[in-house]
């Protein structure tokens, strides 16, 4: 699988995410992933199901050094102790020494970003962390960050898909070399029932989601996290990546709406 090179990590380009899932039904959607190939496993705090990631990680056969964990800090956390606090409680749950990737989770009105950065790059001098990234940044956000704090980060996490459009922030990181990674990439399931991207996948032999999943993985710079708790979906995630989309595909879906935002950032139009 093609990996995204970034701040010292390799990314792979699609990962599994695991926002809902809980308990035994989490550990087994992970081991399950685990076991067909899959070596991006995609986190939170607030997920509150990091120790059922970290027993999947544990029950696999898989050498650390071949897998990526990403896990993030929830917006409540960010005062400097609040986030080392977190930081270590992540680590403990997740029965790791280090994670690949530590990501401020939303963006906080009241958060003092030099000294979130700091205490960040702090975890990953420590070990802690072997990168550092945000997640639900604006762009606005994002020049702060990069161009005056200049902290190193790996990845911007936002929800991208088929019908959002999510260009300006896009730009602002390829042009940096700094990956985004897509959350909700299938539209919380929306991308099924679309007959567009069904037509498409008729013509290739391929599922309108494996076609819309496609389409971001064909971009330079962009991974995916999908959300996907059976072994059949999760096959069917990997599939996506021989699906071959040609020129003719990519107008029609660059037609389709792209205003279907699935999470409200309930931040305003400040933050854009």
């Amino acid at each position: 699988m093609e990996h995204l090179k970034s701040q010292g990590i390799a990314l792979p380009k699609l990962g599994l995410g695991t926002f809902r899932m809980q308990g035994d039904a989490c550990r087994a959607a992970v081991e399950s992933a685990l076991g067909l190939g899959y070596r991006h496993i995609d986190t939170a705090e607030m997920y509150g199901n990091e120790e059922a990631i970290g027993a999947a990680i544990a029950a696999s056969r898989v050498a650390r050094g071949d897998l990526h964990v990403t896990t993030k800090v929830w917006h409540e956390n960010l005062a400097p102790e609040a986030i080392r606090s977190a930081c270590d409680a992540s680590l403990k749950k997740l029965r790791l020494d280090h994670v690949d990737l530590y990501l401020v989770h939303w963006p906080s009105r009241s958060m003092k970003l030099t000294a979130v950065f700091e205490t960040l790059l702090k975890l990953k001098e420590e070990g802690r962390t072997r990168a550092i990234g945000v997640a639900n940044f604006t762009t606005a956000l994002l020049k702060t960050v990069v161009e005056e704090i200049r902290a190193p980060i790996a990845c911007n996490q936002v929800e991208y898909h088929v019908m959002l459009d999510q260009t300006k922030v896009a730009k602002y990181l390829a042009a940096r070399s700094i990956p985004l990674v897509a959350y909700c990439p299938l539209a919380q399931g929306r991308v099924a029932s679309d007959a567009t991207l069904a037509a498409i996948g008729e013509k290739h032999d391929a599922s309108a989601a494996q076609v819309a999943l496609k389409w971001l993985l064909d971009q330079n710079g962009v991974a995916a996290i999908p959300k996907a708790s059976r072994a059949e979906s999760q096959q069917a995630n990997l599939d996506a990546l021989k699906v071959k989309l040609d020129d003719a595909d990519r107008k029609a879906i660059a037609a389709l709406p792209k205003d279907r935002r699935c999470v409200n950032p309930g931040f305003g139009p400040d933050w854009d």
